[in-house]
């Protein structure tokens, strides 16, 4: 296999290792009726099918990110890619609710592998000054994805049960692993990891996604677990303070461009999970759509957002990053607030361009923003930029849902679509001014040359 050969196989993995954990995010929200009847379970508890493979996830990014670094990404993503496969198997054949919710969680932990480790992986496999384009092309492969996965699931529940959903990973995942030979192979730093540390990181965030999810419900609970879940992170970062390569990656958050890239990905990944969860609402209850119509509607926001991003790995560089990242951010806001004040009720199909602009925006700023987050790490710690990477992404897209959810108790369902929208357009607006700040000088990528941040 000739060198060109071999890294196309490599990035073939690892891309469609991605849609894999991408698109059983997704696919699995329009069976949840089906699964609800088949199982003889209630709506309200059939919802943990998809909390439990967010749990796994967001539990385990930090920790596969210090594993990887530790005994080498390769290693690691294929034994997320396995476990990912074989706990597929599993939810196809789970003869109840409580054996489904623990494969799916089982699920969530072979993806944390995959999506932690993914663009750390495409940095061993292209050279430097194509990372912007894997980027792009990771980007690409996650905005398809997730737009095509309520109609996989549908199309798959139209012809088959709702197992097939779980039992069409099979095939696929077992290629990734087969291509996933043709990954380079770079040697951990055999850092040994302290298992309490461990444990406090996946409890810590764990206890965070069941506060954020009781919120409304059981307000008690929730204000318990983020009680539980402060203490343990606080712990956690005491017991690290004096560590190089700490699990929690302090010591990259001392970078300053790159501790703007991850709370600027935290405040636009908000303003996106708001606006993509108030959006439907608005146009079903306020604007009397049907769901299908809906659907239709939203679908160019990650369509667009897909070519943007194409767009964005070619233009990214270390001279336009603060263009760019602020330029989709206000793209993105005004396509935000254009659907919270526009009179759609007159002509709903005006959505169609206005969700075309959110989607530009999102594309232009992830895109260049993760990749100023990359080059602001050494390639040594490039683990832990992705799961730093990662976890914002899901950190704030949590707290878009929460926002809105409480929205909804606070103002009922006429005006908390709208309103919420107005705050997504807000927060985005705010990452793209903290996105200004990006420095375009030399120093502010030295980390490049393995520079110590702990300085």
């Amino acid at each position: 296999m000739t060198p060109s050969s071999r890294s196309a196989v490599a990035i073939a993995s690892v891309l469609s290792a991605l849609m894999l954990v991408v698109l059983d995010a997704s696919i699995v929200n329009v069976a949840l009726p089906t699964l609800a009847r088949d199982l003889r379970a209630s709506p309200a508890s059939v919802v943990m099918v998809v909390t439990a493979y967010q749990a796994g996830l967001i539990m385990a990014l930090l920790p596969c990110a210090a594993l990887g670094e530790s005994l080498g990404l390769r290693r690691v993503f294929i034994g997320g890619v396995a476990l990912f496969t074989a706990t597929s198997g599993l939810c196809a054949v789970a003869p109840n609710l409580a054996c489904l919710v623990m494969a799916r969680l089982g699920q969530g932990l072979g993806a944390a592998a995959v999506m932690s480790l993914g663009v750390a992986l495409m940095r061993t496999i292209v050279p430097a000054h194509r990372l912007g384009a894997a980027i792009g092309w990771n980007a690409l492969v996650v905005a398809l994805t997730s737009a095509a996965g309520p109609s996989v699931g549908a199309l798959v529940l139209s012809l088959a049960s709702w197992p097939w959903l779980f039992a069409v990973n099979l095939p696929l995942g077992l290629l990734a692993l087969a291509m996933a030979g043709a990954i380079p192979h770079a040697p951990g730093s055999a850092r040994r990891l302290d298992r309490m540390n461990l444990a406090l990181s996946m409890c810590g965030f764990g206890l965070l996604i069941i506060g954020a999810e009781m919120t409304v419900k059981a307000p008690a609970i929730a204000v318990a677990a983020s009680a539980g879940a402060i203490l343990g992170l606080t712990t956690l970062i005491r017991r690290e303070a004096s560590h190089a390569a700490p699990l929690l990656a302090l010591d990259l958050l001392r970078a300053p461009s790159f501790r703007r890239s991850v709370i600027a990905s935290v405040c636009c990944f908000v303003g996106q999970g708001a606006g993509l969860v108030a959006l439907p609402f608005y146009l079903q209850h306020g604007l009397g759509l049907s769901p299908l119509e809906t659907g239709l509607y939203i679908t160019p926001w990650p369509l667009m957002a897909g070519v943007s991003a194409t767009l964005a790995g070619r233009m990214a560089k270390p001279s336009t990053t603060a263009l760019l990242c602020a330029t989709g951010c206000a793209f993105l806001s005004a396509g935000l607030f254009m659907a919270s004040v526009w009179p759609l009720a007159e002509a709903p199909a005006t959505i169609i361009p206005i969700v075309m602009l959110c989607g530009l925006g999102f594309g232009l700023f992830q895109v260049t923003n993760n990749h100023n987050m990359f080059l602001s790490a050494p390639a040594t710690r490039s683990g832990a930029a992705g799961g730093l990477q990662s976890m914002a992404r899901l950190t704030g897209q949590t707290a878009g849902v929460v926002v809105v959810t409480l929205l909804f108790s606070r103002l009922g369902p006429e005006s908390a679509p709208r309103v919420g929208l107005a705050i997504g357009a807000i927060l985005t607006l705010a990452a793209g001014l903290l996105s200004t700040l990006h420095k375009t000088e030399r120093e502010a990528y030295a980390p490049i040359a393995g520079a110590d941040l702990r300085q």
